[in-house]
């Protein structure tokens, strides 16, 4: 369960989607559809993850994000640090810092259980202050497909049997013997799939 707060967001998170693409070369004449978002549960309760799935000209863009109360720790190198995409004012939560997910191990991670169906997208509870005043459906569907005489991946494998995996920045030639599978409501693409070595 993701846990949504009624919250004013400085910057809001399409000005965050438009500068990302634009930041990358991606944003085509300023054109910008938010398409919806699926989130994740971190485990420890402490990271947003958050997936948005956007049009800009033809191209549709799988912009993984993650939310935190504090910066990533630089690991032992240059090499290892992880840079901040923005910070966000939120007006209940405070300073976010806003990253890459896919520089982020608790969302590589989370995407990684999916695809071992042993995750499933989260559910919304809306709150407003301290009271639940909704439960939300995701505008975007995660499916898990797996090939015929195929199987899911054990969570162990991505360490210990050098497995595989890829997250999609963009919809539309993904491909895998496992799929995770977005749907929302004109059209569907894989946003991340294991290969099976």
């Amino acid at each position: 369960m993701a846990i949504i707060h009624r919250a004013q967001l400085t910057p809001s998170k399409p000005e965050i989607l438009r500068g990302l693409l634009a930041s990358r070369g991606w944003l085509e004449d300023g054109d910008l559809t938010v398409l919806g978002a699926y989130r994740f549960d971190d485990p420890a309760g402490q990271v947003g993850i958050e997936c948005h799935l956007v049009r800009t000209g033809e191209t549709v863009f799988h912009l993984p994000l993650t939310y935190r109360s504090a910066p990533i720790e630089d690991g032992r190198d240059d090499t290892d640090a992880v840079e901040v995409v923005t910070t966000m004012e939120h007006s209940v939560l405070g300073t976010r810092f806003v990253y890459d997910a896919l520089d982020d191990e608790v969302a590589l991670d989370a995407f990684w259980r999916a695809l071992c169906d042993e995750q499933q997208q989260a559910e919304l509870d809306v709150y407003d202050g301290d009271r639940l005043v909704e439960r939300r459906g995701q505008s975007v569907e995660l499916r898990l497909e797996i090939d015929a005489g195929a199987q899911a991946p054990r969570l162990g494998q991505l360490e210990g049997d050098g497995a595989s995996f890829t997250i999609a920045q963009s919809i539309g030639g993904l491909d895998g013997v496992v799929r995770l599978v977005a749907d929302w409501g004109e059209g569907s693409g894989v946003v991340a799939a294991y290969d099976g070595d």
